[in-house]
Order: C-alpha cells, then structure tokens, then sequence
C-alpha cells in the first residue's frame, strides 16, 4: 500500500498550486471560489520513496520540454522495477517494495493535481505532453517485450503494465469529464484526447466508455473543453462508426463522423471548427465539408485551409475542376490579406510543382523519381500550360474570371518563370488558348512593374511583338475567328445527324474567340508612336468592326483599340466617331442586302413556280389547285416576314451594340459632334421607339449614355427614364436606376431648386428610389439600394429627401425579408459605415435618424411576436442596431477626424434625439433600455465652435432633466447618465472656464464667488466645475465592477451542454462600453449620487454668507 502524505502537506502544496496561477488580490480571490476542488482529496498518509521520485520527475518535467524524454527513461526505469523483476535503478527504501499498483497510484495522483490548472497556464500543457511521451515510450518497450517470437503469429495487443497504467488513468478520469469546474472538465478531456491520440490501442471495454463521454462533451458550453473533445474524436472516428450505428443511445446513433461534421458546420465557436478541419481524416465523404470551411465567417479557419489543410491534401488535380476554382476565387478575393496570400502560395509553390513533378524525366525502368520536401521542381513551360488547362482558363480567363488574379500573383512569387519564359515565332504562329493566356498575363505583369523595376522593360521590348508584328497576328486570328463561326452556321443549317461535329466546331470557335480577346488585350497596352504600326492596327480594327460576325466582347475590345490608334486629341475622337459610323453602316448593309438577294430569288422562284404549276393543272382541279397555291403563298409570305424580322433584330442589336461601345469610350459634348447627333436621330431614338423589348431595352441604353454627354438631352429625357421605370419591366427598371443615377452624377445641377419652389422632378425621383428598396424582385432592390448609395457618396446634397432615403436603406438592411437578398445587404454593409465615416455630415444626418428606425424596429419586434434573444427569424436585437449606429457615427473613425469642425459631433447629436425620445412619455421599456445603452457608449469630442458648445449646453439640460425624472432604477442607466454629464461639464468649463449659471445652481459641487451691487444686496456668481468622485466612491465602482467580471465569466459554468447554433448574422462592427451595474443599497446610491453628481438639493442661495452655503452643503452631503 502507497504511504499517505500529511494534511499538512497537501493544504501546502495546494496553496502552492494556486499562487502560481494568481497574480492579484482579485484573481486570488476569484480563484479561490472558482478552483473549489472537484474532487476532494482524502488522506494519503506519509510520504515515500516511490512518491518522492515520480513527483520529482513530474515536477521537472513541468518546467519545460527539453529533458522530457530523459524524464521518460527514468520513470520509465521506475516502472520496471516496480513490475518487472530487473533492479536498474534503486528506490533506497529499506526494507519496502513497490509493485503496479503502487505505481499506478502514484502517476494518477500526480495526475489528479493537474486537473485544477487553469488553460492559460503552461505548466499543465507540459505536464500532459510528458504523460503521452511517457506512456508511448512504455508501450513500445512493453509490446516489445511481450511480442511472440514468431513474426507469422496473429498480431495481437497482449496486455501489459502500460495497458493496465492507462486502463487505471482513464478510468480515474473518465467520471471527471463532467465535473461541474469547467477547468476541471476541460484538463480531463484533454488528458483523455492525448492519450487516445498517442497510444495504438486501448481497452475494448474501455474505448466505449472513452468514445461515450468524448461525444458528450461535444455539447459541452466550454469552447475549450468541446476543441479536445474534437482532437480525440478525430482518432476515433474511422473505429467507432460501425458500433455506434448500433447503438441504443441517441447521442451515440448515427456515427462519431457525422456527429463531427455537424459540429464543423455549426459550431459557434472558430476554435472548434479550425481544430476540428485539420483533425479530420481525408476521405471523399468529408472532403466536401472540408473545403467549405474556404467560405467560414472565421479568417483563421479559412487560413488554416489554405495554408495547412490543402497543402497537405495531395495533388490538387484529384479535386473536381469545380472545387479548383471556386477555392481560387474564394482565396484571391478573400477580405483577409493573410488569406489570399495563403491561396497565392499554394497556387504558384503547391500547384505548379504537381504538375512540373509529373514531367520530370523519370528514370530507367521507372517512373518519375518524388520530389523531396520543400524541394523546387525547375520551371517547365509544359507544367505552366497544364496548371491553366486545370482551371478551365477559357472560363476562369475572363474579365471577372479568377485566372487573372491567380497568374498576377504567379508571376510575383515565381521569378524563375519570368525569366524561363520566351515568345519565338512558332509560339505566335500556334496560339492555344492556356499559351496565349501566357503571353496576356506576362505582358500585363511587365508592363505594370516597369516603372518601378526597368529590367522588366527590357524583358518587354526583347520577348513581345512589335506593334506591326502585332497587328499581322491580329488580322491572322479575326480571319480564322470568322471562318469558325461560319463553319457552325453552316453544320447547324444543314441539320443532319452531326450533333458531335457541331459541338466540336462550337468548341474550337470558343477558343478561337478567346484567343483573339486576349491578343487584343495585349493591342490594349501597346504604345502607338510608330507611325506604321498605328496604321496597320488602325487598318486592322476599321475592318474588323466591319464584320457581322464578329462576337460582341470582341467587338467592344476591337472598338477600345481602335480608340487608342486615333489618340486623345478632339480630332482624334472626330475620327474615331466617323470610323465608327461607317462600321454600322457597313453591318447594317451587310446583314440586309443578303436579306434583299434572297428576297428577290425568292419572289422569281415563286412567280415561276406559280405558272407552271398553272398550266400542268387540269382544268377540273384549277380552283383547288389555285387555292392550294393560294395557301402556300401566304405561308411564304408568313415565313419571310418573320425571318426578316429577325433579321432586323439581329441588325438592330449589333449596330446599337457597336454604338454603345463607342459612346462609352467618348468624352466630347454631344452637340459638338455631328456625327453622334447623326447616330443618335437615325439610330437610338429609332430603336427606344421599338416595339421590340431588346431593342429597346439596348436602346434607352445608348440614349442614357449620350445624356452623359449632354446635359440640355439629359433634362429633356429625364421624365422619360422615370416612365420607363414606373411601366417598365425589371430589366428596363435597373436600366432607368443606373441611368439616372449616373446623370445626376454627372450633372449635379441638373435639377436646381428655386426658393420656396422646389423642383417636381425631386418628389418623383424619391418615389423612383424608394419603390426601388420596396422590390420584390432582388435584382430591382439590389440595384436601387447600390445606385441611391452612389447617389449619396457623390453628390449628397442632389436630393432633399436624403434622411429619408438613408433611414429606408437602414431599415431595408436591418428587414429579415432581405435575408435572402445577399448582394443587397453585401452592398449595405459596405455603404452605411463608409457614407458615415467619409464626411461629418453624413454622420450628422445618420444621428438624426438613428433613434427613428431603432423606434421602428422596436414596433416590427412587437408586432413579430418576438423578443431580443430569440430572433427566430433573422430580426436583429436593439442592442446590436444601437452599437453599430454608435460606432457609424464615431468622429475618431472617420476621415481626418484631428481636422477642426464648426459643425456639431454626431455623437452629440445622437445623445439628444436618445435622451428625446426617453423623455417622451410612453415608451416602453425594452426601447428605454436598447437607447439607453446607446447613451453609454458615446464619445463626447472636446470643440470650441460656438454650435457645438450650445449643442452641449442644451444637451447637458436635457441630461440634468434626465436624472431629475429618474428614468430608471438600473444603476447601469445612472452611470450612463453621470458619466455624461460629467463629460459635458468638463468640456464646456474648458471651453468657457467664466461660464455663469444663474438662478439655480447645475452643479452641487463648484467655487462659488460673491459680489455687493450698488443697493447693498449680495448676488452670487456659481462657476461650473467638473465633479469629482470621492475616492471611497471610485472603489466602490471599481470593486462592482470587477465581481460584475467574475459573474460574466462564471456564468452558466455550470451548464453542460450548449446549443448548436450558427453565428449570429449581424454583429456591431466594435465593441461597445459595458454599462456596470452597482449592487448596493439606496443608501450607498443616494451617497454615490449626492457626491458625484453635487446635488443632494437645489435651493435658492441669498441674504446668506458663502461660507454658510458651503457649510450647510457640506453637512447635508455628510
């Protein structure tokens, strides 16, 4: 039997425990409530030899992690002399001998002393890494021993001391992991994790009861304790899925794997989902799961992703062509920098080097030799084309694709593959669509970095055509473009069973389009000084425009560039305008005059067909040979039409198509410019009368973007713009908001207001914006929300209606039927704080509406049925609307906030419309308490501007009046309201340090000085001073602040278990101040008042002495 250790002893060493996790007299106190044992520790008698040495190693082994494994050895000598019969090293006891279960004893007991050590602390973690150390280390030498001597026997874990030691450890904390200390239950869990991770086998017997208590520790309302319940379900979920589908026990039913799934999607906790992503095993099952954590509202969890898990994945070309982009473009255009910088190195270091690997030259007889880790593969042009190929690059190639962002960073992280890459000829004469996106993707990355780097100017001028070159190669790919196109239409008309051949020819001109984009946005970049070249690329573009064929995005770019070979001088756009106008002219004829040919063979055909058919008809059956004649004609007749109908849409689409492009890239005043007066009468006008809705959809377009060049056309079509959105379908009401919302940009004083006189164009423009926010379609309602925020950035003043419309779009973001609408609150989330932070104004104006829409909400709650803390159906708490309007309306957060303003703070503003609406009889509690909060949380800047002090002045009436009605018997609402106070005094004494206050006094606390006038009669002067608390007071705050801490912290520790719910949709962008809450009695409040605030009474002071007054104050207060 172990010796036992005085009581003495272990009070001493648990006094011990605790001042090494204590550092003042509050957490010495908190400790010493919170640290109860769990597990009250009886009377182990005297101390031994055995419980010398292992405590001695335990506790060396606690100060770090150098000699642990030395520390292993030892105990480990330890136990086989306690077990085994091999005397290695002697316990110098005398005449005692030791056996397991002293052993055994001995290490729980060492154990059991750890489970009172705080997280924060390291001396448990160390502890709990030497036992995994220990206990590895003596299994194998145990297995090692017991191991059959033949190596073709039955494998098999015999039973052995370091089995039954981690049987006894186990068991010993098992009944520990629900423990009502949280500490306790999170180093018990941890301990038991360890362990499990460690060892290769435990106990059958034991593993049920291990797995059944980890899994209930899944629900534990401790995030520690649930991410080491996690770390040892991980091990364990392969081994326990078949048993645990036959179980009897819910919790148990359904697999450990799919319990830990559901605890990857909706842990509340970023901790749990990060250890739990990077602990689970990889497997087709879980790695959809896995990859989604690319999109977790925690920067962290999608770092570790990126940065650890898919790393350690494999060769990314297992994963689906669909899961490559989205996590490209998921990482690239992550908000967190870390994020995308982690994407960008697996792209450029991971990717590329599967792919350059595979192409190494393997050896004789075998294959391609592995590469060793962190070993670079050489840059191989061949891996580059197929790491393109991979992610689709004809797709993820585009303007908006993500292959653009990914090469950018692929040539800033790879210089080895900058300098590995040329351009010969062969290279230009067999463009592929991934070579060709090389060349792009180069030129882009040399021609951004010359300036700050010159040898990428060189690298330029030596590898990429010359403009002339270029322009061969251009007009080389528009003819193939073309002949692709027309090889489609013909295999489509000729309708044969060629439906291959037809997507094959599909194909091949997809990519041959592609190719010709990117060519020309290499012609984009160009420098147009050599005369030749300009011409020939002028050549080019002027007869590729020309042709009907030509795709739209390769017509937009052909226009682009031949805009750049006319130059930006007015005669240059003259030109370019007249060029252009010939382009649609020559499309029109083009796509007709085949029309026109056809007609005419058509109706020769058919007037032929007629005579003959006449005369080969007997006689008999003429009237209905001739009706029969009769009814084919009108098909005829009825097929033409529509075919030249068509046709004419066709025609239509592509000349205003061809117009749009060009009056995008044109910045002359419409009126001075005759040939886009002529475009507009024969071309635009027509095609906004169309009868056709994608003509004139396209054409009140172009008619919007030559009102950006005309102000006097803007004014006569804006009534239009208005009908069209007000009788118009959703497409051409999103084009009526974009319209006019960039003509009242582009013409601030389109709409000039006349003195008393508004102008009626206002009203309907507030109506238009806010139907818009009313949409029930989402498109609709995104596209008004982001075109009034434009409107409110630029040009804030165009509309006198602006409160109301900011305070629509307030209470559109905070509507839980926008929910669903993603871009919507995406766009509002963006445009509330920067419209608040970017001008002091804008602040102003959000203060001033801020207590309206909370009232609002506070109605839409109660009507809902619902209350704050279960917003079932996505409604979100008052508290949360009120922080976020406090920190929008932060000055410290905005533009230049050191800058002088002779306006008043927003902050200021927003505490008298709060302490408005709280004075206002009526109002209900839960409104009272959400502002109220909002009171407490203000920062009242220090300004000496004539409004902002009359602004505080009056605020500081309204506060006085506040605290006089005794709106609340929470201390919270009285603290909010003498700390105000506070600060208003303090700042207007600063301001004006003379400041008279005369009748009453504000103040109870002040100097007070006295003047005789002329009758004899005594007046008294009061200056305003900034009242102080008493320091008695402020350590009574301080002391309630603190047990208000330790209630926040100790809150619900005893609870078990925690719902499982998703992350609260909206959250404050800072923290706010936490309103304490004093616990004392009234008479402790009416002191606490009394001296802060200097005002136990008011009363008039005259015919007495100063002294008197003081005195009498003094005595009252006392």
């Amino acid at each position: 039997m172990p010796g036992r250790v005085s009581v003495r002893q272990s009070q001493r060493a648990s006094a011990v425990s605790r001042k090494s996790s204590t550092q003042t007299l509050k957490s010495r106190a908190s400790s010493t409530r919170n640290s109860a044992q769990a597990v009250e520790i009886p009377d182990e008698g005297a101390s031994t030899t055995l419980r010398q040495h292992i405590c001695g190693i335990f506790g060396d082994a606690q100060r770090g992690t150098a000699t642990q494994r030395k520390l292993a050895v030892i105990l480990r000598k330890i136990q086989e002399e306690c077990c085994y019969e091999v005397k290695e090293y002697s316990l110098d006891d005398g005449e005692a001998e030791f056996g397991e279960d002293n052993f055994n004893e001995e290490i729980a007991r060492c154990l059991i002393r750890v489970l009172p050590v705080k997280k924060s602390e390291p001396v448990g973690d160390r502890t709990v890494r030497f036992l995994g150390l220990f206990l590895k280390y003596a299994s194998d030498k145990d297995n090692a021993i017991a191991a059959p001597a033949d190596d073709d026997a039955t494998q098999s874990f015999p039973e052995t001391p370091s089995s039954r030691l981690v049987c006894h450890i186990l068991k010993t904390l098992l009944p520990l992991l629900t423990a009502k200390d949280k500490t306790v239950r999170f180093r018990a869990t941890q301990i038991t994790a360890h362990i499990v991770n460690t060892l290769d086998s435990i106990d059958d017997e034991l593993f049920t009861i291990v797995r059944h208590g980890l899994l209930k520790r899944l629900r534990d309302k401790e995030a520690a304790v649930r991410v080491q319940a996690v770390l040892g379900l991980g091990r364990l979920a392969d081994d326990g899925d078949e048993e645990d589908e036959d179980s009897d026990d819910e919790e148990e039913r359904g697999g450990i794997l799919q319990k830990l799934l559901d605890v990857l999607q909706n842990d509340p906790s970023a901790e749990v989902r990060r250890s739990l992503l990077l602990n689970l095993p990889f497997a087709p099952s879980t790695l959809p799961f896995l990859l989604e954590r690319a999109r977790d509202c925690d920067p962290g969890t999608r770092r570790a992703l990126y940065a650890r898990l898919l790393p350690a994945l494999g060769d990314f070309r297992h994963l689906s062509l669909t899961h490559r982009e989205k996590l490209l473009r998921w990482g690239l255009r992550d908000r967190d920098e870390n994020v995308r910088k982690a994407t960008a190195r697996l792209f450029r270091e991971r990717w590329i080097e599967d792919c350059a690997a595979s192409r190494e030259a393997p050896e004789e007889g075998g294959d391609a030799p592995a590469p060793e880790p962190g070993q670079v593969a050489k840059p191989s042009y061949e891996a580059l084309l197929e790491l393109l190929e991979r992610v689709d690059v004809v797709n993820s190639g585009a303007e908006t694709g993500i292959a653009l962002e990914a090469m950018r960073e692929f040539w800033e992280g790879r210089p080895d593959y900058v300098d590995m890459i040329h351009f010969d000829d062969d290279f230009w004469d067999t463009l592929a669509p991934e070579s060709v996106f090389v060349a792009r993707t180069f030129n882009d990355y040399c021609r951004k970095g010359a300036d700050t780097e010159p040898r990428l100017a060189g690298i330029i001028e030596d590898r990429m055509p010359e403009v002339t070159r270029l322009g061969f190669i251009l007009q080389k790919n528009i003819v193939f473009l073309i002949e692709d196109v027309q090889k489609v239409a013909l295999l489509s008309a000729a309708g044969d069973d060629g439906e291959e051949d037809v997507a094959n020819a599909e194909e091949d001109t997809v990519a041959q389009e592609f190719c010709l984009e990117q060519l020309l946005h290499i012609a984009l970049t160009q420098d147009f000084t050599d005369e030749i070249g300009r011409r020939k690329m002028f050549g080019v573009m002027r007869e590729a425009l020309a042709l009907a064929e030509l795709p739209e995005e390769c017509t937009r770019l052909v226009v682009e560039v031949l805009r750049a070979t006319c130059g930006k001088t007015p005669a240059g756009e003259r030109e370019f305008c007249e060029v252009v106008l010939e382009a649609v002219a020559e499309v029109h004829d083009t796509i007709m005059g085949e029309d026109g040919e056809k007609s005419v063979d058509d109706s020769f055909h058919s007037a032929t067909s007629h005579i003959t058919d006449n005369l080969i008809t007997p006689t008999k059956n003429g009237k209905k040979g001739r009706k029969r004649d009769d009814d084919d004609e009108e098909e005829d007749e009825q097929e033409a039409d529509e075919d030249k109908a068509v046709k004419e849409i066709m025609v239509n689409m592509k000349c205003l198509h061809i117009a749009q492009c060009m009056l995008q890239n044109v910045e002359c005043q419409l009126e001075n410019n005759s040939h886009l007066v002529t475009m507009l009468n024969n071309l635009v006008v027509p095609a906004v009368r169309s009868q056709e809705a994608p003509i004139r959809e396209r054409g009140l377009l172009c008619l919007g973007l030559c009102c950006l060049l005309s102000k006097n056309l803007a004014e006569e079509n804006l009534t239009l713009f208005l009908h069209c959105f007000n009788k118009g379908s959703d497409a051409l009401q999103i084009i009526s908001l974009q319209i006019i919302t960039d003509i009242l940009t582009s013409h601030p004083t389109l709409l000039p207001t006349i003195v008393n006189q508004p102008n009626p164009l206002l009203k309907a423009l507030q109506k238009m914006f806010s139907k818009s926010l009313k949409s029930p379609t989402n498109s609709v309602q995104t596209n008004g929300a982001v075109s009034l925020s434009k409107l409110l950035l630029s040009a804030p003043n165009s509309l006198d209606s602006a409160p109301d419309l900011l305070k629509q779009m307030l209470l559109t973001y905070f509507d839980p039927d926008t929910r669903g609408n993603a871009s919507l609150r995406q766009a509002l989330s963006y445009f509330l704080p920067v419209f608040c932070h970017s001008r002091r104004e804008n602040a102003a104006m959000m203060a001033t509406i801020a207590v309206g829409v909370v009232h609002v909400l506070h109605e839409r709650q109660e009507e809902a049925g619902e209350e704050e803390e279960d917003m079932g159906n996505g409604m979100v708490g008052l508290t949360s609307v009120g922080a976020m309007v406090v920190d929008w309306t932060d000055g410290r957060k905005g533009v230049d906030p050191e800058k002088e303003w002779d306006g008043v703070d927003a902050h200021v503003l927003l505490a008298e419309e709060i302490l408005d609406r709280v004075l206002t009889p009526g109002l209900t509690e839960e409104e009272r308490k959400s502002l109220m909060s909002m009171l407490g949380k203000l920062h009242i800047p220090q300004s000496s501007s004539t409004a902002a002090v009359e602004a505080m002045k009056a605020l500081l009436e309204l506060v006085n009046e506040a605290i006089e009605s005794k709106l609340s018997t929470e201390a919270s609402t009285r603290n909010a309201l003498n700390k105000l106070s506070t600060s208003l005094t303090k700042h207007i004494t600063a301001v004006a340090p003379s400041t008279e206050v005369s009748g009453e006094v504000a103040s109870g606390s002040g100097s007070g000085n006295e003047a005789v006038d002329a009758d004899g009669d005594v007046t008294m002067t009061t200056v305003v001073d900034t009242p102080r608390p008493s320091k008695k007071q402020e350590q009574i705050i301080e002391e309630e602040e603190e047990e208000e801490e330790e209630e926040d912290e100790d809150d619900g520790a005893e609870g078990d278990t925690t719902a499982m719910t998703m992350t609260t949709e909206f959250a404050p962008d800072a923290e706010g101040t936490r309103i304490v809450r004093l616990d004392e009695e009234d008479e402790v409040d009416e002191e606490h008042d009394a001296t802060v605030l200097g005002k136990s009474e008011k009363r008039r002071i005259s015919d007495r002495s100063l002294l008197d007054s003081l005195l009498d104050s003094a005595d009252d207060v006392a």
